[in-house]
């Protein structure tokens, strides 16, 4: 991967994969091939500045990738590189943790995510509606 300069990431059957944290740490450029995708970080990290993004049936033209990436100036290929090199330690698992780290970003996620977690919580107690009859 660290010779390629991009790295192919199908859609898969899980929202993400190692796929993507090992193209990512290795400098690869990926190009995401996913209609829909949910991306790690996203909330922090803008993807578009260093990923390339490409539907199903785009992918399925023949042909029509690998022109796509053959027409990508090496001077925005280079613009990409170096923002990728710039995030790629938020995908790197370190033991023990460091700050800034995959294993911190996860963290981050799930107390970013908390507050609406409880907030479904207590929705759904104060909501429901009980069962009276039962």
């Amino acid at each position: 991967m660290r010779s390629s300069k991009f790295c192919l990431h199908p859609a898969g059957d899980t929202p993400s994969s190692c796929r993507l944290f090992d193209a990512i740490v290795s400098h690869c450029v990926p190009v995401i091939v996913s209609s829909r995708i949910e991306l790690p970080f996203e909330d922090e990290i803008d993807y578009s500045e260093f990923s390339l993004f490409f539907s199903v049936e785009e992918v399925l033209r023949p042909d029509y990738l690998l022109n796509q990436l053959r027409q990508i100036p090496k001077k925005k290929w280079v613009e990409m590189w170096s923002k990728l090199k710039n995030v790629s330690r938020y995908y790197d698992f370190q033991h023990p943790p460091r700050k800034g780290d995959a294993v911190n970003m996860i963290w981050r996620q799930v107390r970013h995510r908390l507050p609406a977690v409880n907030l479904a919580i207590h929705r759904n107690r104060r909501l429901k509606i009980p069962d009276w009859w039962g």
